[in-house]
């Protein structure tokens, strides 16, 4: 019985600048509904790795694939369509388009060609998807809210939303706690359980360890660019070369 190819599989991928390497021969897996969380000092590429597997950074070397497809050379709209998503560090959003809006807009770029503003937004026929987005995501009692009035907790959400309307099957979060009050952490923590739950693939950078600890089936530890660790976070932890890369000691 043959195993099933991961969803996502990085075999000696790189990136550098005039020569310099940012990120160097980075290789895993990630199999199907996994949970892998990113974690390092500042600089130590995790980002740079989000933007290679995103497609944002051409790769300088290596593979990289997507259900066994060849993806290394395809755009960002191409990855998108074949199920990846991503979310960034800074919200990218229209402070002044509604709640609903931004979630219908997404609705109707993931089903095809974008119509105009106008089209789109006398359109009824995504309003069961975004009120359904809405609801899984908390949303629902601020549809109509301008984006801009949103905290930066409410941001989030709405940045999840406008990811999951769009039905990805390969998450990438990029710090999304970052300016979130420790009041809104609780309620973003489990909206991102409950999508994994939901059995989406989840790749995560964040440095509330706290937050990792009740989430990540596995961590992975990049340093200078490279994957110093990858396994379980009981095992991660209790890693002496891990504690003194995380804590910024000499190795």
């Amino acid at each position: 019985m043959s195993t099933p190819a991961p969803v996502l599989r990085l075999d000696g991928l790189g990136w550098s600048v005039r020569g310099v390497p940012i990120v160097q021969d980075v290789t895993f897996d990630v199999a199907e509904g996994e949970f892998v969380a990113f974690i390092g000092p500042n600089g130590a590429g995790k980002t740079s790795l989000f933007n290679l597997i995103s497609g944002i950074y051409p790769a300088s070397h290596g593979t990289l694939r997507l259900d066994g497809a060849d993806i290394t050379a395809l755009p960002v709209p191409a990855r998108a369509r074949r199920g990846l998503g991503r979310t960034f560090q800074t919200s990218s959003l229209w402070p002044g388009l509604t709640v609903a809006d931004h979630v219908r807009l997404a609705a109707q770029a993931a089903a095809g060609p974008a119509a105009s503003y106008r089209i789109w937004r006398r359109a009824d026929r995504y309003r069961q998807q975004v009120e359904e987005t809405l609801e899984r995501t908390g949303l629902a009692d601020q549809a109509d809210d301008l984006a801009g009035s949103l905290s930066h907790g409410g941001k989030r959400k709405l940045e999840l939303a406008v990811l999951l309307v769009g039905d990805p099957r390969l998450i990438l979060l990029d710090e999304p706690m970052a300016g979130v009050s420790a009041e809104e952490v609780p309620a973003l923590v489990e909206l991102i359980r409950s999508v994994h739950q939901q059995g989406r693939t989840v790749l995560m950078v964040e440095h509330h360890m706290d937050v990792l600890l009740g989430l990540a089936d596995r961590l992975a530890v990049m340093h200078h660019g490279t994957l110093l660790a990858l396994d379980t976070p009981e095992a991660v932890m209790a890693d002496e070369t891990v504690q003194g890369a995380y804590l910024g000691e000499a190795l």
